[in-house]
């Protein structure tokens, strides 16, 4: 739940990207209302026997006209639909709609499914931009981004965004940023209407980066109305009185959002300057350990993008890299959240070579040394071994920079020799 406090931030952040207030005066308040799905893609579905078939493309269009006709009732605001009909727009053409129209709102309505057929997990919840690393997020998004391959103009437009690049994280920061705070004002607003108006268990407001709002210029929320495969929410979302209820309290709190905008700001604050990178880059130590861990292993408790590097006997995992203060303290308090209680920025000069030693990549360690038909002996056929307290090493290169030793790691995970460890040895 969105804590008072935001309330409070909102009008000073207002100005920053709404504008003033007389201007916003003068035209309606402009929704984009999006049903999530449609057409032959269908989206999280279940069949019931005493319900029938449960389609969230269905639901979504039935909650978002039940809501559109309520909107469209007052003359202060302009309802835009993505779909009105069992149709499927593109993402692009859904977020180019709302920035085409320069909405003041983006609200796209889903349904929610957990991995099992029948489901323990109940509720709702709102969704709004944000590169979020929380693992219990990453199902979801996963789920909603997955549609961006059945069009083309997708394929095209997302081709070159790459999640896993510190330089997407931080321009999909950037630009975000001026319409985080306010959606999560309005996607707070819709959750407290679940909860006590419609007595429904909610499960918050989070960040996840959701690609039908990352592109959008305005604040944006998506809202998962409830699980398909949970029975009290499929009969609950599949009603007309189910949906009629959901309907109404978004939109209430759509009319309590607009009040905020409504009232009068005398003066726009001043523009926070862009930030401007360091000159280090920052890793975040999460441990030093003589154990070694693969890419899943529980011990890293779920966070991507980690860098294990060996020196001394140990490896030290670190998580994340950026040249941006406000990303490393954001990092840091992500992997402080994670468990990782004695973790730390430390400091990189890019592409700095070593005075002395080289970074060599450690291929594989085990009791038993690789048989001659491996493929790894195969693919690396000038890879070095030797044997250490009964252990065997496979190593190979020579790199004066971290940056080149990790571009050869790369190349070798694309020819799928993965789990590679980069070892710092000093002589």
């Amino acid at each position: 739940m969105i804590r008072s406090t935001l309330y409070n931030k909102f009008f000073f952040l207002l100005t920053f990207f709404i504008g003033f207030s007389s201007l916003h005066s003068q035209k309606k308040f402009t929704l984009v209302l999006d049903a999530g799905h449609g057409g032959s893609d269908i989206g999280a579905n279940r069949n019931y026997s005493d319900i029938g078939s449960v389609q969230e493309k269905n639901v979504t269009l039935g909650i978002v006209l039940k809501l559109g006709r309520m909107l469209e009732k007052n003359k202060d605001y302009k309802v835009i639909y993505t779909r009105k009909i069992d149709e499927y727009p593109s993402l692009t053409y859904r977020t180019d709609l709302a920035n085409r129209s320069k909405a003041d709102l983006f609200i796209s309505v889903h349904v929610n499914s957990s991995p099992s057929k029948s489901a323990t997990a109940q509720g709702t919840e709102t969704f709004v931009q944000g590169p979020n690393q929380n693992r219990a997020n990453l199902d979801v998004a996963k789920a909603e981004n997955d549609v961006i391959f059945l069009d083309e103009r997708d394929k095209e437009n997302f081709a070159s965004y790459n999640p896993s690049s510190p330089e997407s994280l931080i321009a999909l920061k950037i630009q975000q940023s001026k319409y985080l705070e306010a959606s999560l004002i309005i996607g707070g607003m819709v959750e407290d209407n679940f909860v006590k108006k419609d007595k429904r268990l909610s499960r918050g407001v989070k960040q996840e980066n959701l690609h039908v709002l990352r592109m959008n210029a305005m604040p944006s929320i998506l809202i998962e109305t409830g699980f398909v495969n949970n029975y009290d929410d499929a009969h609950y979302i599949s009603t007309e009185d189910g949906q009629q209820a959901i309907a109404e309290s978004i939109y209430n709190a759509i009319v309590n959002y607009k009040k905020l905008v409504d009232r009068n700001v005398k003066e726009p604050e001043p523009e926070k300057p862009v930030e401007q990178p360091l000159k280090n880059d920052f890793r975040i130590l999460l441990m030093s350990t003589p154990n070694k861990y693969n890419d899943q292993d529980p011990a890293l408790k779920g966070l991507k993008y980690i860098l294990p590097i060996k020196e001394n006997g140990a490896y030290k995992y670190y998580y994340g890299t950026t040249n941006y203060a406000s990303v490393r303290d954001t990092n840091l308090k992500t992997a402080k959240d994670a468990g990782f209680r004695n973790s730390m920025a430390i400091s990189f000069v890019p592409n700095q070579a070593l005075g002395t030693g080289y970074y060599t990549l450690e291929i594989y360690t085990g009791k038993d040394k690789l048989d001659s038909k491996s493929m790894i002996l195969k693919m690396i056929p000038d890879i070095i071994r030797n044997k250490e307290n009964g252990v065997f090493y496979y190593t190979f290169g020579k790199y004066k920079t971290l940056e080149d030793a990790i571009k050869a790691q790369k190349e070798l995970d694309g020819k799928g020799i993965k789990n590679t460890i980069i070892e710092k040895r000093l002589k």
